[in-house]
């Protein structure tokens, strides 16, 4: 804050467990990236480049660092840990991580087709090694899990070793913990919150509504992800009530 009010919510300091805030990086240049931390490294905690996209932007291991000397952790998106996992290629891999000096990865299925007890098998191995973040839900908008699954999953890969699940939602906002329209499925997440604590769930929520949405259930200091590198800001007033949306959710008169 650059000045002082009343009834403003605490936010956890850096680094923090909990009130994490992850960008989806589907692209930046190297001047966007530090122009990015200059104005948004200090809201932001993780860095996810999306999908496959390290594969083929420039100068990758120069945006790496960046990111990581601005305290920020950094990991590659599930779908590339499935394009390896789909070729046989898990220890190469692992051998691109150390490449990149990123100590931390993403373990999901949501486009290849492995069972759960393989799955949590590549959390265990790879929590040795790595700070392990699951993905739990389908990208597909016409497949629905019920909540008790959602539950036993997402406890299974906490067990297996995962630092926190991720609650699936794609960039569009519109499949697994939303409905097609990009509604939240609030029902679905009462269910869940039941068994798993918050802290231990990464929310993906790239759309304003579903952001607002869970900063009202859960307070300024939710785990939230798949954030849109221009939102970081907007969405850090959203937490703090310096926006229309939570205006009023933290005043005490």
């Amino acid at each position: 804050m650059n000045f002082f009010l009343t009834d403003i919510p605490e936010r956890t300091k850096k680094p923090r467990e909990n009130g994490l805030t992850m960008m989806m990086d589907k692209g930046l240049s190297i001047n966007d990236t530090k122009n990015f931390i200059e104005m948004c490294g200090p809201h932001t905690d993780i860095i996810k480049l999306g999908f496959g996209t390290s594969a083929i932007s420039p100068n990758i291991e120069t945006k790496i660092k960046l990111y990581q000397d601005a305290g920020l952790m950094v990991y590659l998106g599930g779908t590339l840990f499935e394009a390896f996992i789909i070729r046989g290629m898990l220890e190469e891999y692992i051998a691109l991580l150390k490449k990149w000096n990123i100590t931390m990865c993403e373990v999901s299925d949501g486009s290849i087709d492995i069972s759960h007890e393989e799955k949590c098998k590549y959390i265990t191995d790879l929590a040795k090694e790595f700070t392990v973040v699951s993905e739990v839900g389908s990208k597909d908008e016409n497949v629905l899990i019920a909540p008790y699954k959602w539950i036993e999953l997402m406890q299974k890969e906490l067990e297996a070793g995962a630092w926190k699940v991720i609650a699936e939602a794609r960039e569009g906002g519109n499949v697994g913990i939303f409905n097609k329209t990009g509604d939240v499925r609030s029902d679905l997440i009462d269910e869940i919150l039941t068994k798993i604590a918050s802290e231990d769930i990464l929310w993906e929520a790239p759309k304003k509504p579903q952001q607002v949405w869970f900063v009202k259930l859960l307070g300024a200091n939710v785990n939230l992800g798949n954030i849109a590198w221009d939102e970081i800001i907007p969405l850090e007033t959203l937490r703090i009530g310096l926006r229309g949306d939570t205006f009023n959710t933290f005043l005490k008169n």
